[in-house]
């Protein structure tokens, strides 16, 4: 099972773990990211590196964000890779300990 971002990185985008991942399957949306299931090799590496605890095993997300799942599938095919840790959004500490963030995912 792939690993999967989930709400709390809205509006943070923190890319810690992307510093880390061996095989490159984040990609970056406009105030997220996701996770490419068909890539991710299930190192867990990512997921002690999440500053906001983003990310799950995908059997362990939460039934109230079980959607994202499906968000990091669509989306990794629609956004860009990334492979280099880069700054957090502006809003990244602001909105760190924020719930309910999911009206605010931005799709482009």
């Amino acid at each position: 099972m792939a690993y999967v971002v989930t709400e709390s990185c809205v509006n943070c985008r923190y890319t810690d773990c992307v510093e880390v991942c061996p095989v490159d399957c984040f990609h970056a949306g406009p105030n997220f990211l996701v996770i490419d299931p068909d890539v991710c090799i299930d190192c867990t590496l990512c997921v002690a590196e999440c500053p906001v605890e983003a990310i799950y095993e995908a059997s362990e997300v939460p039934q109230s964000q079980a959607h994202f799942i499906e968000l990091n599938a669509r989306y990794a095919k629609a956004w860009p890779v990334i492979s280099e840790r880069g700054e957090p959004l502006p809003t990244a500490e602001a909105w760190a300990d924020i719930k309910d963030k999911f009206a605010e995912l931005r799709e482009a």
